[in-house]
């Protein structure tokens, strides 16, 4: 818990994939992929990744002039790289710029994050291919943010930072392996175990239910007799 930060230091896709960086296990197929990705940064990309600005959710319609009418105003840029896609040269609707100076980067990571152009509500973050370790950017599975409706959240950053996880002491529990306060651990065979148990309980209880029924029945018949009997003395006594 000293360690804890809300920001990642280096990204571990499991953790991202959690809301507290505690999970053990997977909750989605991206996070397998994002795992199992061996992602190399693109060597392609020149410039100081640490003067960097990543700019996202950008409306297709705004260009490289929009972009630098906007974000001059906080320093002197030094490139504007607008992503396109390769075959139709549309753009992808996120870009990255190099400023000339760390004090107009910090300024334009303070200030600039959730404003609109085009009528389109930025985000802006530092360039984290290049600066963060283990980077898997989203078409892998990886990255952070993402959309609630598809069940694929990532954490761990700025627009979604990490939750400080609840640090419950370690208490003793009878109930839970005789006080030894140690987690009990659950698996399948275990609920497979239990539900034969269970089958087996209901055939025996299934096998229990004719002797009794028998027995009821028998103790039934047997009042009856005497109850026959006793009207025939009462007959004969009465002829009498």
């Amino acid at each position: 818990m000293n360690d804890w930060a809300p920001i990642a230091k280096e990204y571990d896709p499991l953790k991202a994939g959690s809301i507290d960086g505690t999970d053990e296990e997977p909750h989605d197929r991206a996070i397998w992929r994002a795992m199992l990705a061996r992602y190399v940064p693109n060597k392609g990309v020149t410039g100081d990744p640490h003067l960097t600005l990543f700019v996202a959710r950008l409306n297709l319609q705004t260009t490289e002039e929009k972009l630098k009418e906007v974000f001059s105003r906080y320093g002197d840029i030094r490139k504007i790289r607008l992503v396109r896609d390769l075959v139709t040269g549309f753009s992808k609707g996120y870009a990255f710029i190099e400023y000339k100076e760390e004090r107009a980067l910090l300024k334009a990571h303070r200030d600039a994050n959730r404003l609109v152009i085009d009528q389109h509500e930025i985000f802006v973050d530092f360039e984290l291919e290049r600066t963060l370790k283990g980077w898997i950017p989203r078409r892998l599975g990886g990255g952070f943010g993402g959309k609630k409706e598809s069940g694929q959240l990532r954490f761990g950053g700025r627009d979604r930072p990490f939750r400080k996880p609840i640090n419950l002491p370690n208490m003793k529990n009878d109930f839970y392996g005789e006080g030894s306060g140690e987690k009990r651990n659950w698996s399948r065979e275990g609920t497979r175990d239990w539900r034969t148990r269970d089958r087996e309980y209901e055939r025996s209880r299934d096998k229990r239910w004719p002797e009794r029924e028998r027995s009821w029945t028998w103790g039934e018949s047997e009042r009856d007799s005497k109850e026959e009997r006793s009207r025939g003395r009462e007959r004969k006594d009465r002829d009498r």
